[in-house]
């Protein structure tokens, strides 16, 4: 069964969200403080996705975050965040979240995004070519790598399946909603300034001046091309 790890220190939405995971054929691991959670994540290396909550008793949903992404690139994270808050939407994705979800959010809402990682996580790259080469990258698709000039270069599910939207469409402008759709599927409701907060965490990895990029560059009024 694939577990899913909820971070919420309000136990009454943890029980709702616990509750729903499980009748979606989830296995839900439960913490309710960022050092439970990192404990949790410790003892159940098989997670694949992890919902965090961003205000919690002893440190922040951001610091978890980071704490998670410094060992594990491959697990999924989902930001919960307040409606009002913003920057907690940006600031979450530059700590290394995949995705965030708006209170107060529906079951199915919440479930179509895991549904969503899961579905990244789990792709083997059939039917793909087995090696995509550009520039100084190499993309092996079969280990869901990436390497520049000969060194890696680590990526989250959704920054590696950003970067092979582009490789496999060299010199193509792509729109945001192309770049939206292919990542994170068409039934996707969130904003599309997910994509463009993606691209900027892209380019600080891959680009060698993040602020004048030539690899993904910006077609101003649409979108980002391709260009190595």
């Amino acid at each position: 069964m694939k577990k899913v790890l909820i971070l919420e220190d309000e136990v009454n939405i943890r029980s709702f969200v616990v509750i729903n995971l499980r009748r979606a054929g989830y296995d839900a691991v439960e913490a309710g403080t960022g050092a439970e959670a990192l404990e949790r994540l410790k003892d159940n290396p098989d997670i694949g996705v992890a919902i965090l909550d961003i205000m919690l008793p002893d440190m922040d949903g951001f610091e978890v975050c980071r704490n998670i992404r410094a060992t594990n690139k491959q697990i999924g994270i989902i930001m919960l965040t307040a409606r009002t808050q913003e920057m907690d939407k940006v600031t979450g994705l530059m700590t290394g979240a995949d995705d965030y979800v708006t209170k107060p959010f529906s079951p199915a809402e919440l479930t179509a995004r895991i549904d969503a990682l899961y579905r990244r996580i789990g792709g083997d790259g059939a039917g793909d070519a087995e090696l995509l080469t550009q520039g100084p990258f190499v993309m092996n698709v079969r280990n869901r790598t990436l390497e520049k000039n000969g060194e890696r270069i680590r990526l989250t599910q959704v920054e590696y399946a950003i970067l092979k939207l582009f490789m496999q469409n060299p010199g193509r402008a792509l729109s945001r909603e192309d770049v939206l759709t292919a990542v994170w599927g068409r039934d996707y409701d969130g904003e599309l300034k997910i994509v463009d907060v993606n691209i900027r965490r892209l380019r600080i990895k891959i680009e060698d001046d993040a602020t004048s990029p030539k690899f993904i560059t910006t077609v101003w009024g649409f979108g980002y091309k391709w260009g190595a």
